[in-house]
């Protein structure tokens, strides 16, 4: 057997119940395995165990909705390199990245080995920013355009590296991750689950939400318990609310992009509106104390049912008159159509995920492939658009905004407030376990990891946010257009610096 199957429903399963694999049948199956777009991996990484690495692999399939996790191990003093997966199926390549430059580990043939983070506890301590091996072009007419790194706006780091043939962009490399936050690190270096919960939180601030959910699912597997159908219900609402907001926030940034002040200003009020709903539910408009582990502290009353319903429908209203009038825009559809182009074939073969995704027609989305939460009732239907460029992707906003309205307001309808439990802070975890948990966040595909030691304790902790993968797909944007228009294609993904840096 080559895999341990279970699913995004399913307790945690015991780490000597997970297949432990030679590396040569892992690679021969996910050579073959991968080829079909109903798998796709979520996450892939390697820990200390005693004298060897041990490596992890968790494969979704999308069509029976099941999980297929195996592991392999290697020798700290084995140096032979591994034929690299990334060689035959590019999406793995942050993945081989990321446990090249922690441990060391040589992936023959890889195509792309350069460091992905510049994590705090790389092996390589000598590999900085300053010697980052960036890609060149030699040509009289050719020249290089830097950007960072520092984002002037956001104050993130991240370095852009334009190849540019006049005003035309050939080329586009982002070095991202070298603020050395140790996100993971932090897991594991405290067992206070209420701060676990305040890490979660923080990955990434615009997805507080959906990250934290990851977050507590995980745990909840790992022996506090599935959550009742009236939290499950309530953290729902919470995600669409999230998604709500950020797809409106990102509506008025493009808008604001090409100067249509109109679009821009209009969104901003809505999305001020919307994320007051959620501060007028928990205290925050972010949606920071609300998930909790196990339980709640701002169970919904009656009166914060009519009030969110309310507010949703009448944000729903205006919304869909923005989105009229952007549809009606010449102005606007002309630098948004045909601009920043990602075809399906090289979405899916990057492993994009999330919304970006699914502007190229890449049918992928967790809530209705792996579902989870009160998405096991809502019959999911999937949005696709099909053109991945800047205006598919505004358009994917614009019907994902009006869809989550109606769920909020389908989830509400008839919900009557429920006895919900405390937040569990203190009841042990499963010993020597894994624990997974994959949540659709507005960007895409969120998978957190947990593996506890004998003592129940977390002692290795994983986590992979959209952006991870879609940062490429961003770069393949932008070839071929003009540098004027990277503004334009980088706010239509509106992905995450501090999400990629772990």
């Amino acid at each position: 057997m080559i895999y341990y199957t279970t699913d995004n429903l399913a307790a945690s399963v015991e780490l000597k119940d997970v297949p432990d694999v030679g590396y040569a049948a892992l690679y021969e199956d996910l050579s073959e395995r991968l080829k079909q777009r109903r798998y796709h991996v979520v996450h892939y990484f390697a820990v200390p165990d005693g004298e060897a690495l041990r490596f992890y692999l968790l494969l979704a399939d999308d069509e029976e909705h099941r999980v297929m996790i195996s592991s392999f191990r290697m020798e700290y003093y084995d140096d032979v390199a591994l034929p690299s997966l990334t060689a035959l199926h590019p999406a793995l390549h942050p993945f081989e990245r990321e446990i090249a430059e922690l441990y060391n580990v040589e992936f023959d043939s890889m195509p792309w080995c350069k460091p992905l983070r510049f994590s705090f506890d790389r092996r390589n301590r000598n590999s900085t920013i300053d010697n980052y091996p960036f890609y060149s072009i030699e040509g009289d007419s050719l020249h290089e355009v830097n950007v960072g790194p520092i984002h002037a706006g956001i104050i993130e780091p991240g370095a852009f590296r334009f190849i540019c043939n006049g005003e035309n962009v050939l080329h586009l490399e982002i070095a991202l991750g070298y603020q050395h936050r140790g996100v993971e690190h932090e897991f594991a270096a405290t067992q206070n689950r209420l701060r676990q919960t305040l890490i979660a939180e923080s990955i990434a601030g615009d997805s507080a939400i959906a990250h934290s959910t990851a977050y507590c699912t995980t745990v909840e597997k790992l022996g506090l318990g599935t959550a009742s159908e009236a939290l499950s219900t309530e953290r729902t609402v919470a995600l669409e609310l999230e998604r709500m907001a950020m797809h409106i926030a990102d509506t008025g940034a493009l808008s604001m992009d090409v100067g249509y002040q109109l679009g821009q200003v209009a969104c901003e009020a809505l999305r001020t509106m919307t994320i007051n709903t959620t501060q007028a539910w928990c205290g925050n408009r972010f949606g920071k104390g609300l998930i909790r582990p196990a339980g709640t502290n701002k169970p919904l009353t009656q009166e914060k049912i009519r009030m969110i319903a309310e507010n949703v429908k009448e944000i729903r209203h205006r919304y869909n008159e923005v989105v009229e009038d952007i549809a009606s825009s010449p102005s606007l559809l002309s630098r948004f159509e045909q601009c920043g182009i990602v075809p399906k074939t090289e979405m899916a073969r990057i492993g994009g995920v999330g919304m970006a995704a699914r502007a190229s027609g890449v049918g992928r989305d967790i809530r209705l492939s792996h579902p989870f939460g009160a998405y096991t009732r809502l019959q999911h239907k999937m949005v696709l658009q099909h053109d991945g460029d800047v205006m598919a992707r505004l358009r994917m906003r614009c019907d994902e905004v009006l869809q989550s309205a109606d769920y909020i307001v389908a989830l509400l309808e008839g919900y009557k407030p429920a006895e919900i439990a405390r937040p569990d802070y203190c009841s042990p975890l499963k010993a020597r376990s894994l624990a997974f948990s994959l949540v659709e966040g507005w960007r895409g595909e969120i998978c957190h990891v947990a593996l506890t030691d004998t003592q129940g304790a977390i002692a290795t902790y994983k986590i992979k946010d959209p952006s991870l993968h879609n940062w490429l797909a961003l770069a393949l944007a932008v070839r071929g257009e003009g540098i004027s228009d990277f503004p334009i294609c980088n706010k239509s993904f509106n992905l995450s610096y501090c999400g990629h840096d772990l």
